[in-house]
């Protein structure tokens, strides 16, 4: 079987990863698509993944519409000359519109409710739409839930082990607490029409966890002069062995924050739009604080509040969270590999709201 799989995001380098091995240990090609923003390239260069880069991240509504144009027009030249059976991506709207135009199966893996415009560009085209079960925006009919988050697919006991030495080289404090704070430049097409943080605001929460440990800002965008000593100097892959010994992490990445809570870290998700999977983060588990209110005033006492539980707490919380999902790197590559055919069987095996006790 021949697989292509699109990669746009850090994050989605992650995601993909394993269920890749698992792919080429099988004895299928898999052709991988790669897109420069951020550390994606780099991420994807450090596991040793090959891949072809086909664009670069645009700004503004213009730039990433050429780049959509200039995109969709390799992919669909790549396509035509390697024939896949099926394509996957998060987000997918490259795969969508290509995999319609060319006659290609495309599954389309996503978790951001907010993203109405490439949502309207995506699922209209692409074969299968796969959502974790707490997804809470429009879908169509030919989609797909299950019990799980995407941060799930690489954060799992079973293909992640945090390793100390590798998080003390990437900044953490031996002797102290250590938090991470992370700040996004908002240029991604779902960002459009969001503001983040004012300077203001996140020297008022670093001046404040600094008093009590460490604070490691990790921002897409520069920091100002005096917060630069600040910047995450760690390698991109030894980002989430840090991570995992946090003793909170606070941020405007819902991601990252729903990587902590996976985790067990305790995270605060402070942004404009809310997310489907950290809201029930907080909801059912508690390791998610969402914050739509970015002043200093709203954002203090919630810090002051994790700061105060113990550290059993949030260990406690995650097994609850283990207990009640999938193995979704396991799920996306059967899916994947099986596919039309595993379609029908997960539908069965999770319920139409997308939970279900069973590992696929």
């Amino acid at each position: 079987m021949k697989i292509l799989v699109d990669i746009g995001h850090p994050a989605h380098v992650h995601f993909f990863h394993h269920p890749i091995s698992l792919w080429r240990r099988h004895g299928h090609h898999v052709i991988v698509t790669s897109r420069r923003k951020e550390v994606a390239v780099d991420l994807l260069d450090a596991l040793q993944v090959p891949h072809r880069v086909l664009s670069t991240q645009s700004k503004g509504v213009g730039g990433l519409a050429r780049e959509l144009l200039r995109r969709n027009h390799r992919l669909l030249r790549l396509i035509r000359q390697e024939r896949p059976d099926v394509m996957a991506g998060i987000g997918g709207v490259y795969i969508a519109q290509t995999g319609f135009l060319s006659r290609t199966p495309s599954v389309v893996f996503y978790d951001t409710e907010n993203a109405a415009l490439s949502n309207a560009m995506t699922y209209p085209f692409c074969s299968l739409v796969v959502v974790p079960a707490c997804y809470q925006g429009w879908l169509p009919p030919w989609h797909l839930r299950y019990p799980g988050y995407h941060e799930l697919s690489y954060l799992r006991e079973k293909y992640f082990q945090p390793d100390r030495d590798k998080a003390l080289r990437a900044g953490l404090d031996p002797r102290r607490p250590t938090f991470l704070i992370r700040t996004v430049s908002w240029q991604a097409s779902h960002d459009l029409l969001e503001q983040g943080w004012t300077p203001r605001l996140l020297r008022e929460i670093t001046a404040f966890l600094e008093r009590t440990g460490k604070v490691i800002i990790s921002a897409e965008g520069d920091l100002p002069g005096d917060l630069a000593s600040c910047q995450y100097r760690g390698r991109p892959q030894d980002l989430h062995h840090l991570m995992a010994y946090l003793s909170m992490f606070i941020g405007e990445s819902a991601t990252m924050a729903s990587e902590c809570a996976v985790l067990g870290v305790p995270a605060v998700y402070a942004a404009q739009t809310g997310r489907g999977y950290t809201d029930e983060q907080e909801k059912k588990y508690g390791l998610v604080r969402n914050l739509r209110v970015l002043t200093w005033e709203h954002i203090r006492p919630v810090i002051e509040d994790i700061l105060s539980a113990p550290e059993d707490h949030w260990r406690r919380k995650r097994r609850a969270l283990l207990r009640d999902t999938v193995d979704v790197c396991r799920f996306v590559a059967d899916l994947i590999e099986r596919y039309p055919a595993s379609v029908r069987r997960y539908r069965s095996l999770f319920r139409g709201d997308g939970h279900s006790a069973a590992s696929p």
